[in-house]
């Protein structure tokens, strides 16, 4: 069995957004050689997510308002973590709504999707440097 790991750094100017990794995670999974086997993609942060969905505009606004309506940036003194001096406790609470890592089988070399599927990372309080790991086994 083959091991591959990578590290893909964002610095994401605003406070949220959601960026489209596919392209990415393929450049790893070319890169590593691996045919047949798993990828495990996850954010290496608190405060950002690694999901799977369609690359939609409409359905990313659809996610920026739920998250908003579930945990609002504003006021911050709604979250006890702001207690502390941080102004990200909603970030937290999103990150823990969207999930950390996704894992993708890989079959022929190529990941096998649904329909649509992408990988996104989710930045739920930008402006630093967070990482993605991508970590790739098999044969």
């Amino acid at each position: 069995m083959q091991s591959y790991r990578k590290e893909l750094w964002f610095n994401i100017p605003g406070r949220r957004a959601f960026i489209n990794i596919t392209p990415e995670v393929n450049k790893c999974l070319q890169e590593s050689g691996i045919k047949e086997g798993l990828i495990l993609v996850n954010a290496m942060h608190i405060t950002a997510s690694v999901f799977i969905n369609d690359d939609e505009s409409g359905l990313h606004q659809d996610y920026e308002d739920w998250l908003e309506r579930l945990a609002p940036h504003e006021p911050i003194s709604h979250y006890r973590h702001n207690q502390t001096g941080e102004d990200n406790g909603d970030a937290h609470l999103k990150r823990q709504i969207m999930g950390r890592e996704v894992v993708v089988a890989i079959t022929e070399g190529s990941m096998d999707f649904g329909p649509w599927e992408q990988i996104f990372y989710g930045e739920f309080d930008g402006g630093r440097h967070k990482r993605v790991l991508v970590k790739i086994i098999g044969d």
